[in-house]
């Protein structure tokens, strides 16, 4: 019985992009194609997998083997996305400790949490909350009871 071999790695990639509707335009397209990925094909699956997103930014890491075939991984949107569609804000404060331009609730925060928590460095789910919470502050958002 032969021993199935692994691919051989030569790179990995990170890149965000939004999610259902990503082009071959920069930065995927220069990105996957000095490493000999067929763009096309990468764009399709990358949609079909996130097509529920809509257009929200989301972070993938895409791994290229000596093949040109490849492996993708989708993470999460930005903590700062999801926040500034629940605080309702077109963007974060330029001085957040004197300027605060929106309000969250800890439900709130708590939800953005549990769906960032699979990315964050965190152990338990309060940690993720801390982690969150923080990215508000830096964004001039309060958080409510």
């Amino acid at each position: 019985m032969a021993k199935a071999r692994k691919k051989e790695l030569t790179a990995t990639i990170k890149l965000q992009a939004p999610g259902g509707q990503a082009t071959p335009a920069p930065p995927i397209g220069p990105a996957l194609g000095q490493h000999g990925v067929n763009i096309g094909q990468f764009v399709q699956q990358f949609n079909a997998a996130t097509a529920a997103l809509n257009g929200m930014p989301v972070s993938v890491v895409i791994s290229v083997y000596a093949d040109r075939s490849f492996d993708y991984v989708v993470k999460s949107p930005p903590a700062s996305v999801l926040i500034k569609e629940a605080a309702q804000v077109a963007k974060g404060s330029g001085v957040p400790n004197k300027e605060k331009v929106g309000t969250i609730t800890k439900e709130q925060l708590r939800s953005i949490a549990e769906k960032k928590f699979p990315d964050l460095n965190a152990f338990a789910l309060e940690a993720a909350d801390e982690i969150v919470a923080g990215t508000a502050r830096s964004m001039g958002i309060d958080i409510v009871d």
